[in-house]
């Protein structure tokens, strides 16, 4: 029986000197760091969707970073929310952020999202609307005086003797006008170029806003003075998942993601997608030029040339 004893209280101390051994093992690893955290302020479409493909499949995980997408309504409030605090990033029209910038508001562009704008005009198969001037007190849907495209078009509309009428309408609501005849075209992106035209209608001028740069990613000056390396990192992810629609923009997976955030057609993303040629790197020289238009158009006081950009990101997306 002493011996018994012996042997049970002998496997004991081996036990708990094994415990002893383990608890001082783990207490000394450095502990795993949490993902660091990014709320990304975001108005569905699929011009985002390297956000999207970043986010579901998992690289900004592999990077270390972890994304929480807020959905709001459109890029201004998209903006509204990272100017608050809400949020830390958003995805918009670059003359969303240059207006934004001009009149005081502490974000930057830190990378393009892509490169041409593929916002054109639509109209009916047997429009009489064939030239420029032909637009002169046309009514037009377009999202917004300050879209890149309705810039761009509105320039050349005046330049060409045809200034237009603009109604404010986004795309759902502006294909909906196009079928009733309330208006004469409309202006509209992705998706929505894809839809109106598998519904039949046309484009005209399609080389208007080709050599517009669209969408940047902007930050605010609180994030990216706080943690420069993370939003590096979290654009690498962004680069990387351009990489992998780019390859495919019609990847099943790609339009899986697509059609999950956006709710558009499937039909309408394959048609289209491969028209999104997404990058990060910025068009500095075509940004400030649209600077230069808002300028003219009265939307602004002054261009802020440089201060758009982020100057932790000079080197590496401009």
């Amino acid at each position: 029986m002493k011996n018994i004893r012996e042997k049970g209280a002998l496997r004991i101390w081996r036990a708990a000197a094994v415990l002893c051994l383990l608890a001082a093992y783990f207490s000394s690893a450095p502990a795993q760091a949490a993902p660091f955290k990014l709320v990304v302020a975001d108005a569905n479409t699929t011009h985002h969707l390297n956000l999207y493909v970043a986010k579901e499949l998992g690289i900004f995980e592999k990077h270390g970073i972890d994304v929480v997408i807020e959905s709001v309504a459109d890029n201004a409030a998209a903006r509204d929310l990272v100017v608050s605090g809400g949020a830390d990033v958003f995805w918009s029209c670059p003359t969303v952020a240059i207006a934004a910038i001009a009149n005081g508001a502490p974000i930057k562009s830190i990378a393009q999202v892509k490169r041409p704008c593929t916002s054109v005009l639509l109209v009916e198969p047997d429009s009489p609307i064939k030239t420029l001037a032909d637009l002169k007190d046309k009514e037009i849907a377009g999202i917004s005086p300050t879209c890149e495209a309705v810039i761009s078009l509105t320039v050349e509309a005046i330049d060409a003797g045809g200034p237009f009428n603009l109604q404010r309408l986004a795309g759902g609501p502006a294909i909906a006008a196009l079928k009733s005849k309330s208006v004469d075209g409309a202006i509209l992106e992705e998706p929505h170029v894809s839809i109106a035209e598998l519904e039949g209608y046309k484009v005209v001028f399609p080389d208007v806003s080709a050599n517009i740069p669209c969408r940047t990613i902007n930050v605010s000056d609180r994030i990216l003075s706080s943690s420069p390396e993370e939003l590096k990192k979290f654009v690498q992810a962004i680069d990387e998942a351009n990489s992998i629609i780019l390859a495919n923009p019609i990847a099943d997976n790609i339009v899986d993601i697509a059609v999950r955030y956006t709710g558009a057609p499937r039909e309408a993303i394959i048609h289209g997608n491969d028209r999104l040629k997404f990058t990060v790197i910025l068009d500095t020289k075509g940004l400030k030029l649209l600077g230069d238009e808002l300028l003219k158009l009265g939307s602004i006081k002054e261009n802020p040339g440089n201060r758009l950009f982020a100057e932790a990101f000079k080197g590496i997306t401009w």
